[in-house]
C-alpha cells in the first residue's frame, strides 16, 4: 500500500509526466473551445428541427403543457409520485403563501424490485398504486381528496398536462406493454384496480363508482380517479427536468430552465408558443422537454465520439440510442473510465499491463468512484484512487493512481463542457426570444453528478460564461426537485385554473352572445323610429337629425370649393377642386391649425375668431386672398339642422366647452366672426358633420354608398332615409340624409343590462356622465379606459402583474386606445406587448401578463366592433325594409382612427352586420378624408342641385 507521505513525495514529479501521458492518449476526449462552439451551433439547429414539424429530429423538443412557472401565490396540499430510478418516492407537499412562501414535505421511499423494472408493465403500476395506498394510510390522509402530480422521468410524448405516452424506456427499465401507452391512464387503471380489489362492494356501490367514472371532477387539466379506496385528481405528469425548474421557480421567479445531470441527463425551458408548431395557439409560453440525451442519434456527433463511447454504447441496453447522454451522464461516466483503464492496461500503459476479472467486469467502476477520485482536498483523491483500484484487485503504483485520476478528470470535464455547449444554445434561444441584449436568468439543477461531483458544477459554469458572455446565469440547486416539482406543477395548474375561471367570469360580462346582439339591433331600430317621429323625437335617445342633404354625388359635380373641418384639437382648411367627365377627379390642398385648449374652453366668440383667422391665413397661403368660394363646413358635434346651411349646436363633445355656442346656429356664429374681421366674405353652402362627409366622399367613388360611419375618437352614423319617414321636415318626396347621433343610444337606459362595472366607472369619471353611453362602449376615446379598469380589477384580485399595481396604471387616460391596436396586431410579438406595459410602469410584467393583457384588449375591442355592427345592422335593415326589397346591396363609407388602425375591428364589425342582417349584402369602403373632401362634395352637390333649380 502506498503511504500518504510517499504520495506527497512522489506527487509533484510524477504528476506532470503522468498527466501528459494520459492527455496524449485521450486527446480525442479533450474538446477545444472551437469544438464546443460548434456543438452549440449544431444543437441549436437540432432544437429548431424539433420545434418544427420535422418528425425525424433526434432532439424531440416535446411540449409539456406546463404553461407557467410558480408566481409565489400557490397554496394547498398535494400528493406527488416520483418515478425515475431504482426506487420511487411518494410525497405529501404542503404549499402556503400567506405572506411568506413555504413548502413542507413528508415522503416515503419505496423500492422497485428488478423483476418489476424488466417485467410486465401492469405489475409495475400495480406496485406503484399499492405503495401510494400505503403512504396515504401512513399519513392519515386516506379519506382526503388531494390533487396528484406524477414525475415520470423517461422520454414521453405529451398531448395534455395529464396525458403522456412513453416513447422509450431508459435508465435500465424494460417493463413490457408500457412503451407507446399513456402512463397516466396506466396509473389510473392500477389505482382503480387496487381500490376495487380492496373492498367487497355492493351492486349499488358499483353503480356509484361507474357513475363517478363517467363524470370525473375536472379543474383545468385535472382528471379524477374515484374509487372506494382512492379519491385522487391526477392533475399533471412531468419529468424530473420540469420538476427541477418548477421547484426552483418557487424560490426564484427568474427560473425558466431545468437541468438534470445525474443517472441520465436532460434539460427543459420556457419556449414561446409561437415556435411550437405541433401545439395549437401562439400566445404565451410553454415548457419544452428537450430530451437532449438523444442528440447525435442521427450520427450528428460521430466526429466527436471516441472508440470508448462506441464501446459503452455497444454494451448498453439501447445501442444507438441516447448517444449524447452516454457521453455525459452518471450512468455511463464510470463505465467510460473503466473501458479507458482496461485499454491502457492492455497496451501496457497502466498496472504493468495487468488486468483483473473485476476490472474487466462491466459496471464495476461506479460513477461515484469518479467523484471520490477527483476530490482535490489534501490528496484525498489519490488516496481514494488507490482504494478503488485495490478494490478491483489491482496493485497500483503511484503513477497508476495519478494516471487514473487524470482519466477521471478528462472524462468528467468533457461531460461538463458538452453540457455547457448545449445549455448555451438554450440560453441563446431564450435571449433571442426576448430580443434582449443581455439575458438574466436562473437554471434549476438536479442530479447526482451535478450535486456530488466536486468539480462538475464549477467546470460547467466556467465554460458557459465563456460560450455565452452576454448571459448572466444563476444556478440554483433543486432540493427534492423532481418530487417537489411535480407538486409545484400541480399547484400551478390549480392556481392557473382558479385564476382563469375568475378571469373568464369577469371577461364573460364583456362578451355578447348573438341573442344579445340581436336585442341591441332591435332596440336601436326602436330608437331610430322614435327619433324620426315628431311625437317621440324629443324623448328619443337617437335623435335622427335631418341634414338637408338630399342626394349623394352623381359624378357631374364641378368647380372649386373651400372646406373647413372642425372635430378635434386640430382644425383644417382645404381647397378642393372637383373635376367631372371621363377624367373626374378631386384635387385637394390643405393646412392644419391647432386649437389651443384655452380657446376650446373659452368663449364662442374667441373660438370662431380663431377659425376665421385660420381661414384668412390659408387664403393668403394659397394666393387667393379676397376670393369668394362656396364653403362646406364640417362641424363634428351634435347639431340640429333646419336648413342645409344652418346647424344649431345641441351640446359640445370631445373635450370642447366654449361658452355661448350651445343652442346657437354655428353658421351664423361663423358669419359674425367673418364680419368682425372685415377682410373677406364666404358663401357657406352647407354645414355637415364628419359622418355625412364620409358618406359623400365614398358616394363619389361608389354609387351604392348610402351609409356613413365614423369609428374614431367618437362614433356616429348617417344614412339616406325616405323623406316620408322624416317627420321633422315637410315633404314626402325623395330622400334625405339623417344624422343619427347614435353615440347617445343608451342614454335612457336602453343599454343598462349590457353595461358592466367597467363601463359605469368610465362613464362616472367622464366629462359628461350619463351621456353618449353607446359611444363610450365603442369609440377610441374610451376603449383604453375600459381596458385600464379591467386591468385594475384583475391586479387588485392578484390575477395580473402578481398583484403589483403601478402608479402610472392608476392614472386615468394612461392606457391609450392606440395601445389596443398595437397590442392586438398579429405582427406584434409578446415581447413588444411587454415593452408597452413597461412604458406604463409595469417593469416586472411577465409573458403570461402580456398574454392576458392582449386577451383583455381583444375582448373589449371585439365587443366594441360587435356593438357597432349591431347598430349598423339596424340601419341597413331599415333601408331594406323602407324599399321593400328581398335583398339590399349597400356600401357603407367608413372613417375614423379606430376603424383604420385596429387590426381586427373592421372584420369583426362586418361579420356581425352580415350575421344580424342576412338579407343585406353589405360592403365597407374606407373613406379618404371624408370630413374635408366630404364637406366640399356636399357643397358641390348642393351647387349642382341649386343650379338645376332643384334646391
Amino acid at each position: 500500500m502506498i503511504a500518504s507521505h510517499l504520495l506527497a513525495d512522489y506527487f509533484t514529479e510524477l504528476h506532470h509526466d503522468q498527466v501528459q501521458k494520459v492527455d496524449k492518449y485521450l486527446y480525442p476526449l479533450c474538446l477545444s473551445d472551437e469544438s464546443l462552439v460548434d456543438v452549440s451551433v449544431r444543437f441549436r439547429r437540432e432544437m429548431d428541427r424539433g420545434l418544427g414539424r420535422d418528425t425525424t429530429a433526434c432532439v424531440k423538443m416535446l411540449p409539456t403543457f406546463v404553461r407557467s412557472t410558480p408566481d409565489g401565490t400557490e397554496k394547498g396540499d398535494f400528493l406527488a409520485l416520483d418515478l425515475g430510478g431504482s426506487c420511487f418516492r411518494v410525497l405529501l407537499v404542503k404549499v402556503s403563501s400567506n405572506g411568506k412562501q413555504r413548502v413542507e414535505m413528508e415522503n416515503q421511499i419505496y423500492d422497485i424490485p428488478e423483476h418489476l423494472k424488466k417485467g410486465c408493465g401492469s405489475d409495475l403500476f400495480d406496485h406503484i398504486a399499492e405503495c401510494l395506498a400505503d403512504f396515504r394510510e401512513r399519513m392519515g390522509i386516506k379519506e382526503k381528496k388531494l390533487p396528484l402530480g406524477f414525475t415520470f422521468s423517461f422520454p414521453c410524448q405529451q398531448t395534455k398536462l395529464d396525458e403522456s405516452y412513453l416513447v422509450s424506456w431508459t435508465k435500465g427499465f424494460k417493463a413490457s406493454g408500457v412503451e407507446g401507452e399513456d402512463v397516466v391512464a396506466l396509473l389510473r387503471k392500477a389505482i382503480k384496480k387496487r381500490g376495487l380489489g380492496a373492498h367487497s362492494t355492493t351492486g349499488e356501490q358499483r353503480r356509484e363508482e361507474k357513475s363517478a367514472e363517467k363524470g370525473p371532477f375536472r379543474l383545468g387539466a385535472a382528471s379524477s380517479v374515484v374509487t372506494k379506496d382512492f379519491d385522487i385528481d391526477i392533475v399533471a405528469v412531468i419529468n424530473d427536468t420540469v420538476g427541477a425548474m418548477m421547484t426552483c421557480g418557487f424560490d426564484d421567479q427568474r427560473c425558466e430552465i431545468g437541468l438534470i445531470v445525474g443517472t441520465g441527463t436532460n434539460a427543459c425551458y420556457m419556449e414561446q408558443m409561437r415556435h411550437l408548431e405541433r401545439v395549437e395557439g401562439d400566445e404565451g409560453r410553454m415548457c419544452v422537454n428537450i430530451e437532449w440525451g438523444a442528440f447525435g442519434d442521427d450520427n450528428a456527433l460521430e466526429d466527436l465520439r471516441t472508440e470508448f463511447d462506441r464501446d459503452v454504447d455497444a454494451g448498453s441496453l439501447n445501442p444507438g440510442k441516447q448517444l449524447f447522454e452516454k457521453m455525459i451522464s452518471g450512468m455511463y461516466m464510470g463505465e467510460l473510465v473503466r473501458l479507458i483503464l482496461v485499454k491502457m492496461a492492455q497496451e501496457g500503459l497502466l498496472f504493468q499491463g495487468l488486468t483483473t476479472p473485476d476490472l474487466l467486469a462491466p459496471g464495476s467502476f461506479q460513477t461515484s468512484f469518479v467523484f471520490d477520485i477527483e476530490n482535490e482536498k489534501d490528496n484525498e483523491g489519490l488516496l481514494s484512487t488507490e482504494k478503488v483500484l485495490l478494490g478491483l484487485g489491482l496493485t497500483p503504483s503511484a503513477e497508476d493512481c495519478v494516471a487514473t485520476q487524470r482519466v477521471c478528470q478528462i472524462v468528467s470535464t468533457r461531460s461538463a463542457h458538452l453540457c455547457s455547449a448545449t445549455l448555451s444554445a438554450v440560453l441563446r434561444q431564450i435571449r433571442d426570444n426576448k430580443a434582449a441584449e443581455r439575458l438574466r436568468t436562473t437554471v434549476g439543477v438536479d442530479g447526482s453528478v451535478y450535486k456530488n461531483h466536486p468539480m462538475f458544477a464549477r467546470r460547467l459554469q466556467k465554460m458557459l460564461r465563456l460560450l455565452v458572455p452576454d448571459c448572466d446565469v444563476r444556478f440554483l440547486r433543486a432540493e427534492a426537485g423532481s418530487s417537489k416539482g411535480a407538486a409545484m406543477v400541480t399547484a400551478v395548474a390549480y392556481r392557473l385554473a382558479t385564476q382563469q375561471a375568475e378571469r373568464q367570469r369577469v371577461l364573460d360580462s364583456l362578451r355578447l352572445s348573438r341573442e344579445q346582439l340581436l336585442e341591441v339591433k332591435r332596440r336601436m331600430e326602436v330608437e331610430m323610429s322614435r327619433g324620426l317621429a315628431k311625437e317621440t323625437h324629443r324623448d328619443a335617445s337617437v335623435k335622427m337629425l335631418p341634414t338637408f342633404v338630399r342626394s349623394t354625388p352623381d359624378g357631374t359635380e364641378h368647380g372649386d370649393f373651400l372646406a373647413l373641418d372642425l372635430g378635434g384639437t386640430n382644425f383644417r382648411v382645404l381647397l378642393v377642386r372637383v373635376r367631372s367627365g371621363k377624367q373626374k377627379s378631386v384635387e385637394m390642398h390643405n393646412k392644419i391649425y391647432a386649437i389651443p385648449q384655452d380657446i376650446m374652453h373659452g368663449t364662442g366668440e374667441e373660438l370662431f375668431d380663431h377659425i376665421v383667422h385660420c381661414i384668412a391665413d390659408f387664403l393668403e397661403y394659397m394666393g387667393m386672398k379676397g376670393t369668394s368660394l362656396p364653403l362646406g363646413f364640417t362641424f363634428s358635434f351634435p347639431c340640429k339642422q333646419n336648413k342645409l346651411d344652418e346647424g344649431v349646436l345641441l351640446r359640445w363633445t370631445k373635450g370642447f366647452k366654449a361658452s355661448g355656442c350651445e343652442g346657437k346656429d354655428v353658421v351664423a356664429l361663423m358669419k359674425e366672426a367673418i364680419h368682425r374681421r372685415e377682410e373677406f366674405d364666404l358663401d357657406v353652402v352647407a354645414v355637415v358633420n364628419d359622418t355625412v362627409g364620409t358618406m359623400m366622399t365614398c358616394g363619389y367613388e361608389d354609387p351604392h354608398c348610402e351609409v356613413g360611419l365614423i369609428v374614431g375618437t367618437g362614433t356616429n352614423a348617417c344614412y339616406m332615409e325616405e323623406m316620408q319617414n322624416v317627420e321633422l321636415v315637410e315633404g314626402d318626396e325623395g330622400q334625405m340624409c339623417v344624422n343619427m347621433e347614435w353615440g347617445a343610444f343608451g342614454d335612457q337606459g336602453e343599454l343598462d343590462d349590457f353595461c358592466t362595472v367597467f363601463d359605469r366607472a368610465v362613464d362616472e369619471l367622464s366629462t359628461n356622465p350619463g351621456k353618449q353611453r353607446y359611444e363610450k362602449m365603442i369609440s377610441g376615446m374610451y376603449l383604453g379606459e375600459v381596458v385600464r379598469n379591467v386591468l385594475l380589477d384583475f391586479t387588485s384580485k392578484g390575477l395580473l402583474f402578481r398583484g403589483n399595481l403601478s402608479e402610472r396604471l392608476k392614472s386615468r387616460g394612461i392606457f391609450e386606445t392606440r395601445f389596443l391596436s398595437q397590442i392586438e396586431s398579429d405582427r406584434l410579438a409578446l415581447r413588444q406587448v411587454r415593452s408597452i406595459l413597461q412604458h406604463l410602469g409595469l417593469t416586472s410584467s411577465t409573458c403570461e401578463d402580456s398574454v392576458l393583457v392582449r386577451e383583455v384588449c381583444g375582448v373589449v375591442s371585439r365587443r366594441a366592433a360587435q356593438l357597432c355592427g349591431a347598430g349598423l345592422a339596424a340601419v341597413v335593415e331599415r333601408i331594406r325594409q323602407n324599399r321593400q326589397l328581398a335583398q339590399l346591396r349597400v356600401t357603407v363609407g367608413v372613417d375614423g382612427t379606430l376603424y383604420k388602425l385596429h387590426p381586427h375591428f373592421s372584420t369583426i364589425m362586418l361579420q356581425t352586420v352580415r350575421d344580424l342582417a342576412p338579407q343585406c349584402k353589405v360592403s365597407l369602403l374606407q373613406s379618404e378624408d371624408g370630413s374635408g373632401k366630404g364637406a366640399a362634395l356636399i357643397s358641390a352637390v348642393a351647387c349642382r342641385l341649386r343650379d338645376a333649380g332643384q334646391h
